[in-house]
């Protein structure tokens, strides 16, 4: 096994450059060659959720950075985007308990609501058009992440693996659909990238230290602005642009980039 990289996760199980132990509900479910591989390797890749700070703490790098802890978590994200300054639409998050009356004195209908953590391809994110939408989300959900309306009918998706764009696309949302998830509808199109989207995607990479991510970039009042940080993404954008993610991340290995 002299020479392979080492990894847990399923992502790279395709590349003849990593060995892919997989993932185990316990340490001790490893056998003692295996234990050996994970003591002796400099990097971890895909290491989850459950070992990803086991290693960090023995002092090991771990690929992607900032991956695991930012997974499915909007509020994390949110204030790692204000700490850095990074453009991202005006929101806020009310703690247990949120109340009606807190968002109204800091937002004018219509405005967003999303789940905070967990959600995603897009159902998790609702238009408060009046006090009912409110208080039926306040209801159900807590804390409460609140966020401004963008009247806008797409946005960017792109796709960065060290820091460096690998794909982008629009998602342009069907009519009558604020949401330009392609799961909900949304029209995928390759047609006039702007560039500096993708010199603004390739900072906020760098910025946040995003190893691997799609971000949702969308251009409101002649400024970019960073909607949201998936780092699990769907895969139709690279098939309709007949791409193949895995060897694409094969390629960066190759290169020694990742």
């Amino acid at each position: 096994m002299k020479g392979k990289r080492i990894a847990l996760g399923k992502r790279l199980r395709h590349s003849p450059l990593v060995h892919t132990l997989g993932l185990r509900p316990n340490v001790e479910d490893y056998s003692e060659i295996e234990l050996n591989l994970l003591r002796n390797a400099d990097t971890i890749y895909y290491p989850s959720t459950l070992y990803e700070d086991i290693f960090l703490a023995l002092g090991k790098r771990v690929f992607p950075a900032n991956y695991y802890r930012y997974m499915g978590d909007k509020i994390k994200q949110t204030e790692l985007f204000t700490l850095l300054d990074i453009p991202h639409p005006r929101t806020r998050i009310y703690r247990d308990p949120p109340r009606a009356s807190q968002v109204l004195a800091d937002f004018s209908f219509p405005f967003i609501a999303k789940i905070p953590r967990g959600s995603s391809k897009g159902r998790g994110v609702f238009l408060i058009r009046n006090h009912k939408d409110l208080q039926d989300y306040l209801q159900k959900y807590a804390p409460a992440y609140i966020q401004e309306y963008l009247p806008i009918d797409r946005d960017l998706r792109v796709v960065l693996v060290g820091a460096n764009v690998v794909h982008v696309y629009w998602r342009i949302a069907r009519t009558g659909e604020f949401r330009s998830n392609v799961s909900l509808g949304g029209r995928i199109s390759f047609e006039n990238i702007p560039n500096d989207a993708l010199c603004f995607a390739e900072r906020v990479a760098r910025l946040c230290r995003f190893d691997e991510v799609g971000l949702d970039i969308c251009i409101c009042e002649d400024r970019y602005l960073v909607l949201e940080a998936n780092m699990v993404y769907g895969l139709k954008g690279f098939q309709t642009a007949g791409l193949n993610i895995y060897q694409l991340l094969n390629e960066r290995l190759t290169e020694g980039t990742i």
